[in-house]
């Protein structure tokens, strides 16, 4: 039986100068678009605390597909055999790693300078973006 060729063809995709402009342009929109601020067209309509939670819900659940904190949680399923304790370990655990970060969040945000944050991070950005396609392929 022959190996898939997903891997092969997604490593010749994935590879070449080509990829490093294509994210290089990446880094540069993002930093244009970092020095927009988002405008919010709902109006003085108040949002709804299961709107709110829906909405982290969606955000989160988009985000954190694939990322090394569900790749934890299925070794640890695949080592302990037990889904219901992984479960409630890996929820706890988030809870407790973003809890803190919610509750300083709420109290500092109107302290932020907004601005000069959304410009660092253009600046930023910008700067990964000009490396990035300056390196080559070194």
């Amino acid at each position: 039986m022959q190996p898939p060729a997903w891997p092969a063809l997604s490593s010749v995709a994935c590879s070449g100068p080509w990829t490093r402009w294509i994210l290089g342009f990446s880094f540069l929109s993002v930093a244009v678009w970092a020095l927009f601020p988002d405008k919010y067209e709902g109006g003085d309509r108040v949002v709804s605390r299961s709107g709110a939670f829906t909405a982290t819900l969606c955000a989160f659940f988009i985000a954190e597909i694939g990322d090394k904190t569900q790749i934890a949680t299925v070794g640890l399923a695949a080592r302990f055999e037990q889904f219901y304790p992984v479960v409630i370990g890996t929820t706890l655990g988030m809870m407790l790693a973003n809890i803190p970060a919610v509750l300083i969040g709420d109290r500092i945000a109107e302290k932020l300078p907004v601005r000069a944050i959304r410009i660092i991070a253009a600046v930023v950005f910008a700067a990964l973006g000009v490396l990035t396609i300056a390196r080559g392929d070194r």
